[in-house]
């Protein structure tokens, strides 16, 4: 790419980049649940397509989570971009390339869940054609927070 980023699939063996990278962009994480490495290494055992990483000269620089419930509803999970990357196109690179890799696994319908308040994702998902539901209420039932 013109800007020295290139997109790779993910393997387990980054997993430790992966989680420095989230706690740098300042994404929670779950080390007991949904971001244990066991969690993480299952899911790119069944879909090793879905974890995309940019890298610039070889750092982990940006990732994004795809995930696709099999009907038509493709999700776009766990995008971060490191602050000292930001605002240089990474993060529409990860979710049109995103976009690209569950479209052709049947996915109509494009997805995210962004937690407030971030209005820089919240703007680029508009900007890239995504709109806004605030009739919508998320719920969640948890084991433990730490799930």
């Amino acid at each position: 790419m013109d800007n020295g980023i290139v997109l790779k699939k993910l393997t387990i063996e980054d997993y430790e980049k992966i989680v420095s990278l989230w706690k740098e962009a300042g994404l929670p994480f779950k080390p007991k649940g949904r971001d244990s490495k066991e969690a993480i290494k299952r899911q790119m055992e069944e879909n090793p397509e879905f974890f995309l990483g940019a890298f610039m000269d070889g750092e982990l620089v940006g990732v994004v989570i795809g995930s696709y419930d099999g009907r038509m509803k493709g999700w776009i999970n766990r995008l971060a971009v490191s602050p000292r990357f930001r605002r240089r196109g990474i993060a529409k690179m990860l979710v049109c390339e995103m976009e690209r890799i569950l479209s052709s696994k049947g996915a109509k319908i494009f997805c995210v869940l962004v937690e407030k308040p971030n209005p820089a994702s919240i703007n680029l998902f508009k900007k890239l054609g995504y709109a806004l539901h605030e009739n919508i209420v998320y719920m969640t039932k948890r084991e433990s927070q730490e799930v």
